[in-house]
């Protein structure tokens, strides 16, 4: 071989490791546009878990607050249906209670002296009235019974 020659291959094998040098430049430098754009979805992606437990914490909050408001509703519910129940027996305690009867007022009356006997008239006359008066009411009130069941149909 002449010196010619072995220039040549020289120059051969040269350009031969300067084009490998530079496609494996350019694949380090596609890899490392790959390996940057990963990197960057990472942190974006670390972005979202950090802001979905932070909107799952909101979340827990609000169930825990919706909770509390509804064992709370629920206690009041509750609290207001033993009152109307309490004042529904107690109702039907002061209507189960026997009243004279007008001929038994009578006899009562024919007993007592005229003052006295116009002072339980009065009160005879007012407690009639009062009996119209309740008996009109009664038909215009709410049927308890059915609101209470009504409000237990909230608690479920």
């Amino acid at each position: 071989m002449t010196n010619a020659e072995t220039i040549s291959k020289l120059n051969e094998a040269l350009e031969r490791l300067i084009k490998g040098y530079e496609e494996l430049q350019s694949s380090y430098e596609e890899l490392q546009d790959d390996y940057d754009k990963l990197t960057n979805e990472k942190d974006n992606l670390k972005e979202k878990i950090n802001q979905l437990e932070e909107e799952k914490r909101d979340l827990e909050d609000n169930v825990n607050l919706l909770e509390d408001s509804t064992k709370k509703d629920s206690g009041n519910i509750n609290s207001m249906l033993s009152k109307i129940e309490g004042l529904l027996s107690r109702e039907k305690q002061t209507n189960d209670i026997i009243k004279p009867s007008a001929e038994e007022n009578e006899e009562k009356l024919k007993e007592l002296p005229d003052s006295e006997a116009r002072k339980v008239m009065e009160n005879i006359v007012i407690d009639d009235k009062n009996e119209k008066d309740e008996s009109q009411s009664e038909n215009s009130k709410i049927d308890l019974n059915r609101m209470a069941s009504l409000l237990n149909g909230f608690n479920n």
